[in-house]
């Protein structure tokens, strides 16, 4: 098991989409370097002065790179205390050699585990602990000071390993969201398609007994042939970047919808007045769109029962245009934390973004929380136009 774990480790990728840098890497840059210059200016009986300040400045520089270049940037760093480390044991100076300032060595320490793969955190790691090893022989520091600085060192590491675990753990359940989403998605086009298809079925097959008798009869059933077609190859290409599990049966209840709505939005315990407003025609959305309304304003709701502070109001409009449908969920109240979105909102941007639509979710100009979706009616450039039924 062991084995195993280690193989595990060694094989772990980087974490994607590493910031290069950030402003915060320029402000630690600016107070190394300040520090380098008054520990430099101040301090007494400095060891090899000149080589002390250009080792600090170029640990100083080194945390640029510490995302980007984890296993590097702790070679050249730690490669450089073993070298200085070894010019000491050579000349055998009677103070320690370096400044203070070089601490910031422990930056790239918590960046190895933060940033980098599991072979590079291995070879890292090796590279940290012979530096480390080093100056305890040529310190000839006690136990208990070894023990200490060996913690002490290894701390960094630990909060960006733990820091990376709880990272990727809220991307995993990120990942779980948006596959629950899509999965009940496919479900609702799954069906969508089958009464579709099972339409086509039986009007070809009146057109067929039709062909002989009436074939005005026959000519209608084949418009109608191609009506539900239009309809179902729109449906299926949104299936294709759906992804289903076949573990999960399907639910018999069929999905809400817009004519839902009245329903929904009657709060429990009447604290929030919702104000709903429904505009355009809003009866012959396609189903996904339909379910994909209901949803939006049932998690925008829940959440504003939740989390609005003092909210005493509900706006909720939905608007059908000629080629869009858009929702805008609005309430008054004040939220508490960090406004950051929840599962759920990730789920519906999902949502939004499989069927070719946009939702964006935040705080108002003055107050409240504010949802806006835009859905399209229908797969826009598909090249396929459904005629009217005569």
């Amino acid at each position: 098991m062991l084995r195993d774990d280690l193989r595990t480790l060694w094989t772990e990728p980087r974490p994607p989409d590493a910031p290069a840098r950030v402003r915060r890497d320029w402000a630690l840059l600016a107070a190394g370097l300040a520090g380098v210059a008054l520990e430099a200016a101040l301090r007494e009986n400095v060891v090899w002065r000149p080589v002390a300040v250009v080792c600090a400045v170029w640990l100083c520089l080194l945390p640029l790179w510490r995302r980007t270049h984890p296993l590097a940037v702790v070679t050249l760093a730690f490669g450089s205390v073993i070298l200085l480390q070894v010019a000491s044991l050579v000349a055998a100076p009677r103070e320690p050699v370096g400044l203070d300032t070089t601490a910031v060595v422990l930056v790239l320490v918590y960046a190895l585990p933060r940033w980098g793969s599991g072979r590079e955190i291995v070879l890292g790691g090796a590279v940290i602990l012979a530096a480390f090893a080093l100056c305890a022989v040529t310190y000839r520091t006690p136990a208990a000071e070894q023990v200490g600085g060996f913690v002490f060192l290894t701390l960094p590491g630990l909060a960006g390993a733990a820091v990376r675990f709880r990272g990727t753990a809220h991307e995993r359940q990120l990942e779980q969201v948006r596959s629950r989403e899509r999965e009940r998605l496919a479900r609702e086009l799954h069906d969508t398609v089958a009464h579709h298809v099972s339409a086509m079925v039986i009007r070809a097959q009146a057109g067929r007994v039709l062909a002989d008798t009436d074939p005005s009869a026959a000519v209608e059933a084949l418009e109608g042939v191609e009506e539900e077609g239009a309809r179902t190859l729109e449906e299926m290409r949104a299936m294709v970047a759906a992804l289903r599990d076949p573990r999960v049966g399907a639910e018999l209840a069929p999905p809400a919808g817009v004519a839902d709505l009245e329903r929904l939005v009657r709060t429990p315990g009447g604290r929030l007045r919702v104000d709903l407003g429904l505009d355009g025609e809003l009866d012959a959305l396609p189903p996904t769109v339909d379910a994909a309304v209901y949803r939006i304003v049932q998690e925008s709701v829940t959440n504003a029962l939740r989390h609005a502070v003092d909210a005493t109001e509900l706006v909720v409009r939905v608007a059908a245009e000629r080629h869009t449908v858009r929702v805008s969920v609005r309430d008054n109240g004040r939220r508490t934390g960090r406004g950051r979105d929840g599962y759920g909102l990730t789920g519906l941007r999902e949502r939004a973004t499989l069927l070719g639509g946009t939702l964006r979710a935040g705080p108002g100009t003055d107050r409240g929380w504010h949802v806006d979706a835009e859905l399209p009616r229908g797969r826009s450039g598909s090249g396929v136009h459904s005629r009217p039924r005569r």
